[in-house]
């Protein structure tokens, strides 16, 4: 069942990629409210940060244990089977993509948490404005990444698009292309190499860090910050009137994590609350 299970999952991150049966009385099972709760995340950056929410709940008598997966779909499963308490590591278009393939997982959005900046990148120029007719831009291959890509350029001008709040936006949709802008669609992993030949490019934060690329410093344009990939803590509905997740949620957006998110990664990751 838990290889059917992550098979499942597995498709999920093809549609997205941005991570049962009998789990449901788990998940509803009262806990012992004075054992330390189960959070969920990714390792880096969510786990870093999660680290953190740790040490502040310490202080307010809240004990958490922080659990790293390697992966983006067993957080989901292991949460939806009542092995965790909630979890940390992903947006909303992902856990709607997760629950319609597998409804019975009964999983909410709680509160935002961080963004993971997508932005506009060029080794050849240093203004939006600069970049001539029929340039080159790369674009991440995938389609969730494909379509946010489509929207920020939307979103800057530089192109138009059928709708611009679908996420499901391909290059198909594009409406309007004054520049004749040429649309290189790449593996999104490659593209911070590709940049010099490239007139501009739009990359994930994520690869943009491996690339040594800081959308706060180095990008001509970033991704506007209420967007729909704000990352989300994600529990189950039994869970969400829980009041720890009230507790969670201050925390989380306290002032002092908010600071160890702006000078622990200098604008690569920022708070999405």
């Amino acid at each position: 069942m838990w290889k059917k299970l992550l098979a499942v999952g597995l498709v999920s991150v093809a549609v997205i990629a941005a991570g049962c049966g009998g789990g449901e009385k788990k998940a509803e099972k009262k806990a012992d409210p004075n054992a330390p709760i189960k959070i969920g995340v990714t390792a880096g950056p969510h786990a870093e940060i999660m680290d953190n929410v740790k040490k502040l709940a310490a202080k307010e008598n809240l004990k958490i244990d922080v659990v790293e997966f390697s992966d983006f779909v067993t957080p989901n499963v292991a949460l939806a089977q009542g092995e965790l308490f909630a979890n940390s590591m992903q947006h909303e278009p992902y856990l709607q993509a997760t629950l319609k393939k597998e409804p019975k997982f009964k999983l909410v959005k709680t509160f935002n948490t961080v963004t993971f900046p997508m932005a506009i990148y060029s080794a050849k120029y240093k203004k939006l404005e600069d970049i001539p007719a029929g340039a080159t831009v790369g674009i991440p291959n995938d389609p969730s990444n494909g379509g946010r890509a489509l929207l920020v350029l939307a979103d800057k001008g530089l192109i138009e698009v059928k709708d611009k709040n679908d996420i499901k936006t391909t290059v198909a949709n594009i409406t309007k292309n004054d520049k004749k802008f040429k649309i290189q669609e790449l593996d999104a992993a490659s593209i911070p190499k590709a940049l010099p030949d490239l007139d501009f490019a739009v990359i994930n934060a994520n690869y943009a860090m491996v690339g040594k690329l800081n959308p706060s410093k180095d990008a001509i344009a970033v991704e506007k910050a209420d967007n729909p990939y704000v990352c989300i803590f994600v529990t189950t509905e039994a869970n969400a009137k829980d009041p720890r997740i009230d507790q969670l949620k201050k925390i989380y957006q306290s002032n002092e994590n908010k600071k160890f998110i702006q000078d622990y990664f200098k604008g690569t990751i920022i708070a999405g609350f």
